[in-house]
């Protein structure tokens, strides 16, 4: 019943934000030409039907009867639209807000008002500035997502980092890490690109290669079609990998408790045949030379409202003998939760998780998303005293398929004696 409810209130909303969208433009364009204004009206009618009638089928149809690709295509065929809509919502309401307080003062100052010349009445006109502006700025934010999706999505860019660590062994010094994060094989749309991104990543040569959890949106089959790509990622040192929140199911609506476990434990099984080593609340040595540092891999652990899965206390246990420790936890939030106040020799922690947000801008030192308003650490390197954190800002998508300003990543760290 709550369902049902929620979905007439939210249908009534979309129809309201279109009608009311439809005003500003039908005023944007008052001045074309007629066969133009109709040509307009007809795209602007079409689209809302086609991306109304798309919420209202998948509304409809049971959550496991669509392929997640083309569920994820969907959403985003829904959304991006209405979110364009919503900003020009927002600009015209500005206008509107100014119209009606024009109207309160034209009770008192009549000239405030025009006369219109039709009636001859006062009235308190639309901004064509405002208007136009409204329209404009939606276009322009849809066309925005739309290249997103076209030229975003699989444009991979390696960043290199150099991380200098006082303890470090000298067996160790100039070790390159790969890190990948955040691969959500069930949104994947362009085969051939991701396999594309990690040939650019074995081209690196790196010595270890570490995974920072999310493998999948939600169940493991999502990764059936990708094995033989991600099995590529090879490193002398081994590939090492933990769990991210959306690894465990947590956000469908599976037909039974048993049904989720076996699809955790299939996961699991995704990453034996990768040839990934899982860690699960456990450390083990990383050996050159007959020199070690530590690995510890937790399983997720969030703060906020995210899933608590990882045990740091048991991942941490007789670590005392390793000179250097480098730990692998999906959310960037558990590092200042946990991590600083806690477990002060944990010289770096890598994470992955915000994606930022798949939007935002990073041009040169300037680096911003809507995502820091959420995570502190929410993309790139960060220190605190002796400690670091890497963010990676993740290898797919979610969601939206697309990225706009925040690319996917591949991160190549350098480890050096400090």
């Amino acid at each position: 019943m709550n369902r049902t409810f929620f979905f007439i209130f939210l249908t009534f909303i979309l129809v309201a934000i279109d009608w009311y969208v439809w005003q500003g433009l039908r005023f944007a364009i008052r001045n074309l030409m007629p066969g133009t204004q109709r040509w307009i009206g007809g795209v602007y009618w079409g689209l809302t039907i086609l991306t109304l009638g798309a919420y209202i089928i998948m509304q409809l149809l049971p959550p496991d009867s669509v392929k997640s690709t083309t569920r994820t295509f969907i959403i985003a065929f829904i959304a991006i639209p209405y979110l364009s809509k919503v900003l020009a919502v927002f600009l015209l309401f500005l206008d509107d807000i100014r119209r009606f307080l024009q109207w309160i003062i034209s009770f008192f100052v009549p000239s405030a008002a025009q006369v219109s010349p039709e009636t001859g009445e006062s009235t308190i006109p639309r901004s064509q500035f405002i208007a136009t502006t409204a329209m404009v700025a939606g276009a322009g934010l849809m066309g925005t997502f739309a290249y997103g999706i076209i030229s975003g999505a699989h444009d991979y860019r390696i960043r290199r980092v150099r991380i200098p660590l006082k303890n470090l062994p000298k067996a160790f010094d100039g070790i390159k890490i790969a890190q990948l994060s955040d691969i959500h094989s069930g949104s994947f749309f362009n085969k051939t690109a991701v396999k594309g991104g990690i040939e650019m990543l074995m081209k690196e040569k790196p010595d270890i290669a570490f995974f920072t959890g999310d493998l999948v949106n939600d169940r493991a089959m999502e990764v059936k079609d990708y094995i033989n790509i991600f099995d590529k990622v090879k490193a002398p040192l081994g590939v090492h990998s933990v769990l991210g929140n959306h690894d465990y199911g947590d956000y469908f609506q599976w037909p039974s408790v048993d049904a989720k476990i076996n699809n955790l434990a299939d996961l699991k099984r995704a990453h034996k045949q990768l040839g990934w080593n899982l860690m699960l609340d456990e450390n083990r040595a990383i050996r050159v030379d007959g020199e070690e540092i530590g690995l510890i891999g937790i399983q997720n652990w969030g703060a906020g409202n995210f899933a608590k899965y990882g045990n740091m206390e048991k991942a941490y246990q007789h670590t005392d003998q390793f000179p250097v420790k480098i730990l692998l936890s999906h959310d960037p939030s558990h590092w200042e939760a946990q991590v600083l106040p806690n477990f002060k020799d944990i010289d770096l922690a890598l994470a992955g998780h915000t994606h930022g947000m798949q939007f935002g801008v990073e041009i040169g030192k300037i680096k911003w998303s809507p995502v820091q308003y959420r995570y502190k650490q929410w993309a790139g390197l960060y220190k605190e005293n002796d400690q670091h954190l890497y963010v990676n800002r993740g290898f797919g998508y979610l969601g939206y398929p697309g990225r706009v300003g925040i690319l996917p990543e591949i991160t190549i760290i350098e480890l050096v004696k400090g």
